[in-house]
Formats: structure tokens, C-alpha cells, sequence
């Protein structure tokens, strides 16, 4: 009996690490198939630039139409930081990455990359773009002085709400750091930047 007992406490364990293993596996297949989705495919580096640069248009193009006021804000920031592809994995595990740009005066002055493992930013495995609009040329200056520029820890950044003229709440814009966070929906709320970490690419 103790035998039997015993031989069916290990089948479980066996069960529960077999599931485990299963789960991690799943989660981290999926960010890395979010890691390929964001970059160009390609190692040469003007391609890569080019895609991105691609990229960076047409989340642009998205959030001017479906937010009004965005242009507006995004012509009197001082700089514009855009993540055309965050894409999210969460299983057990969760985490994000994408590319962007940085954009002054409307042209590209640097290539970054986005890391975090926010926790409840996404469910399941999906793509959505962020902004980040300096409004300030001190919040400018700061970010691009630093070496690993993490939200909430380096800098605060107010999410932009819509109000009810369906056009960006002037109340959310006047903050040093503007974001917009996009998916295929509109605009996403209710959520947190903090964690998130933004590098800069050698390209």
C-alpha cells in the first residue's frame, strides 16, 4: 500500500513539472516570436532602419486618426519617441519588447528598443504601439543623456486621455512626459508605463 502510495505521488509530481515545463516553454516561444515581429528580419542595418522607419509612419498615421488632437500634440513636443510593434507575451510568464525611433522637428535622431515584463499590460499575445511625446526640452535632454532610460524610475509618464469631444484631454498634455498607447481597439487606458525600459540601438 505505502508502495503504491508513493509510486502515485511521484506520477503527480512528474504531472505537475511536465505542465510547468510545458507552460514556460509556451510563454517564452511567444516572446520570442514577439522579439522577430518587431525588427525588420534583416541584419543589415539600413534595411533594419528602413522598417522601422516604416513603421514609425504608419503608427503615426494610426494615432492621428483615431485620436484627435494627437497631431497637434505630437507638432509641439519637443521630441517624439514611437514603438510601432510592442508586442506582448503572457502566458505564466509575461513580458514585451518592440523597435522605434526618436523623432525632433519631424526627422529620425536615434533608433531604440523597449523591454519591460509588465505584468496585466497585455493577455494572450498581441501588438500595440506606444508613444512617448517630451514636452519639455529638460525631459528631452534627460532622456537622451541617459544609458537605459526606465519609466518610473527616470521619469514619470501621464497616459492621454480622450474626453468627451473625443479629442486628447489638454489636462493630460500639460505634463513633461505624454503617452499614448495603441492597439488595434483606439486608445488603451487604464494601465501602467512603469517598467518599462528603453535603450538605445547601435544602427
Amino acid at each position: 500500500m505505502y508502495e503504491s502510495n508513493q509510486n502515485e505521488g511521484w506520477h503527480i509530481m512528474d504531472k505537475r513539472r511536465f505542465l510547468i515545463a510545458g507552460a514556460s516553454a509556451t510563454a517564452a516561444s511567444l516572446l520570442t516570436v514577439g522579439c522577430t515581429t518587431t525588427g525588420s528580419g534583416s541584419s543589415d542595418p539600413g534595411v533594419r532602419r528602413q522598417s522601422i522607419e516604416s513603421g514609425v509612419d504608419r503608427a503615426l498615421s494610426d494615432l492621428y486618426r483615431q485620436v484627435g488632437g494627437s497631431e497637434d500634440l505630437v507638432r509641439s513636443a519637443r521630441g517624439t519617441l514611437v514603438f510601432p510593434s510592442v508586442v506582448a507575451a503572457g502566458f505564466i510568464v509575461g513580458g514585451a519588447t518592440g523597435e522605434g525611433a526618436l523623432r525632433e522637428a519631424g526627422k529620425t535622431t536615434g533608433f531604440y528598443r523597449t523591454t519591460t515584463a509588465m505584468a496585466g499590460f497585455l493577455a494572450g499575445a498581441q501588438s500595440t504601439a506606444v508613444f512617448y511625446l517630451f514636452m519639455t526640452p529638460d525631459a528631452l535632454s534627460r532622456f537622451k543623456a541617459s544609458n537605459g532610460w526606465q519609466v518610473g524610475a527616470d521619469a514619470g509618464v501621464t497616459l492621454a486621455t480622450v474626453g468627451a469631444n473625443a479629442r486628447v484631454d489638454t489636462r493630460s498634455a500639460q505634463q513633461p512626459i505624454v503617452g499614448f498607447v495603441l492597439s488595434n481597439a483606439g486608445l488603451m487606458a487604464n494601465l501602467s508605463l512603469d517598467g518599462s525600459r528603453v535603450t538605445r540601438l547601435d544602427i
